[in-house]
């Protein structure tokens, strides 16, 4: 595992919001009182979701509002890899994969896509608006090569694909996550392969038990 820091430059304080606040209550409400710092995950992506990464004096924000040592919060962001320690791309934060699957299909197109129109992986752009990292497995390997950016899945990418969603987010728009072919899904490019008679599955050919060749009289 990779050492993960806190970044060099830290504001110089944090808030919650209102709304981040009423949820971080809402989490802390489900444990115990003598158990509220089970609520540490949750409460950290509450945070990330607010500021889009995590800080110091968030961390320490959390650790007072859990009655929790602020090292023990650490430990929990270091540990993480969805918890972000340094800024990120305010319009997308890609994460693509490059586990073996994703690797065979093109996952290194997709990193020099992201390396030509954005810069090194793992750097905060130029204008902010963009990070990407090579991350390990996102289970969706049938689907592969795929990326997750912000919250959602990219599917089936090609370097071609990947570099128009680029532009869409550098646009302000909105890509729809999903694949990226004629699929549903993760059913077969093209449509079913098998079970291609709805009779199989809807039931219409179903038959009382008592009509089944060989099968005992159902008592009444």
């Amino acid at each position: 595992m990779s050492v993960r820091r806190l970044a060099k430059e830290q504001p110089a304080s944090f808030a919650f919001s209102k709304a981040t606040k009423a949820k971080a209550d809402w989490w802390i409400a489900k444990y115990p009182a003598d158990r509220r710092q089970s609520a540490v995950i949750p409460i950290l992506w509450l945070v990330q979701k607010q500021e889009g990464w995590v800080s110091e004096p968030a961390i320490r924000a959390i650790g007072e509002l859990l009655g929790m040592p602020f090292i023990r919060v650490l430990e929990v962001a270091t540990f993480y890899t969805m918890f972000m320690l340094a800024p990120v791309g305010t319009s997308a934060l890609i994460q693509v994969c490059g586990t073996t699957p994703c690797m065979l299909r093109g996952a290194g197109e997709l990193m020099k896509t992201c390396r030509d129109k954005i810069g090194p992986k793992d750097v905060l752009s130029a204008d902010g608006r963009f990070t990407w990292q090579e991350v390990e497995c996102l289970g969706a390997c049938a689907n592969a090569p795929m990326a997750q950016i912000n919250d959602y899945y990219f599917e089936d990418l090609t370097a071609e694909s990947m570099a128009q969603i680029i532009d869409d987010f550098a646009a302000g728009k909105k890509p729809k996550p999903g694949t990226r072919i004629d699929r549903v899904n993760s059913a077969p490019e093209g449509g079913a392969l098998t079970l291609t008679d709805p009779k199989l599955y809807d039931g219409s050919a179903a038959q009382p038990i008592s009509k089944l060749p060989n099968s005992d009289p159902v008592p009444s």
